[in-house]
């Protein structure tokens, strides 16, 4: 782990003049300033990296990682986080990257400077490097409702794949033989999973995987509603759409709405992840619902089993299973 006299030494000046440029205090010349900035990036230091020695000194604060803090699963997932945290005597730091790799880098720069105790995340994509660097720190990482690759973490999610099998075996139940898939980022270990859940009820039902009606856009209401305007123009259009989030069925909802297009009588509509209670008057959205305030009590009890010193010998990987609930939207495709 490099420290400031690695850097001074590297950019050839003192200790004085690299806390100096660090903090901005003091005149440095625009010469030297460039030289020790260039010496940071190269090893890769952090500032406070000297006190990670002392790390039995605990902050009593953990930081939570997400990707999209406005959708309810999240929010659900952080409360869980908070009230185990809080629980054990641990405050909880919040941090949302937009699904954004430069953005997650950004947050776990600043956290590793403010010496929190543990983090909790849900990386941008299942490539993050995040993981490394946090355990190349010797911070203790728990991976949240995604896979990360190659990460040796402990991780906690729901099981996408499963999930996405029962409720498009719903659709192919109920009569549908076209059915179209609106998904995030296949990047994305969650999307990736769905899209398989996907694949295998149409396959043990014997109907070809036509890839047209697979779209990829953003887990968002806009990249559903964009996603759902490419999936109508096909011929002969789909009889039912499993959006592969809450907030892809957002915008689904709304392109269908102003293609005066019914649901269900025109065409069904199901989604991964339901939507909190009290969020509706009366629930419409047939749906797979994800246990979120678990996930994020598991996750963080894992954490400070960590930090205690109780966890196990290997990383734990916990899938927990998923719920469909089937309301109104999905149903028999019409006739015509």
């Amino acid at each position: 782990m490099p420290t400031i006299k690695d850097v001074a030494r590297q950019a050839g000046v003192s200790t004085m003049t690299v806390s100096r440029v660090i903090n901005n205090s003091g005149y440095i010349s625009p010469a030297t300033r460039e030289r020790v900035e260039r010496a940071i990036a190269e090893l890769d230091y952090l500032p406070n990296a000297l006190a990670r020695s002392l790390r039995f000194k605990q902050t009593r604060t953990l930081a939570l990682v997400l990707s999209d803090i406005t959708n309810p699963f999240f929010t659900t997932v952080a409360r869980g986080v908070e009230d185990a945290a809080r629980a054990q005597g641990f405050s909880v730091l919040l941090c949302n990257t937009d699904e954004t790799d430069a953005v997650e880098r950004e947050y776990l720069s600043i956290l590793l400077q403010k010496q929190v105790d543990g983090v909790l995340l849900v990386p941008a994509r299942e490539d993050s490097t995040a993981a490394a660097l946090l355990q190349s720190r010797g911070v203790p990482t728990v991976i949240l409702d995604r896979r990360l690759r190659g990460a040796k973490v402990d991780s906690v999610r729901g099981d996408s794949e499963q999930g996405a099998y029962e409720v498009v075996r719903h659709l192919i139940g109920l009569g549908h033989r076209r059915i179209a898939v609106l998904i995030g980022p296949l990047s994305v270990s969650t999307a990736a999973d769905r899209v398989a859940g996907y694949r295998r009820a149409l396959r043990e039902a014997g109907i070809p995987v036509d890839e047209a009606l697979i779209v990829e856009d953003s887990f968002s209401a806009e990249g559903g509603y964009r996603a759902t305007l490419r999936v109508l123009r096909d011929e002969p259009r789909p009889t039912a759409i499993f959006a592969g989030s809450n907030f892809i069925a957002f915008g689904a909802f709304r392109a269908l709405r102003e293609a005066r297009l019914r649901v269900p009588e025109a065409i069904s509509l199901v989604a991964f992840d339901d939507l909190p209670e009290g969020w509706l008057m009366a629930p419409f959205l047939t749906a797979v619902n994800q246990p979120a305030y678990e996930i994020g009590q598991r996750a963080t009890a894992l954490l400070l089993d960590r930090l205690a010193g109780r966890g196990a010998p290997t990383p734990q990987e916990v899938i927990l299973p998923t719920e469909l609930i089937i309301r109104r939207s999905s149903a028999p495709p019409c006739a015509s």
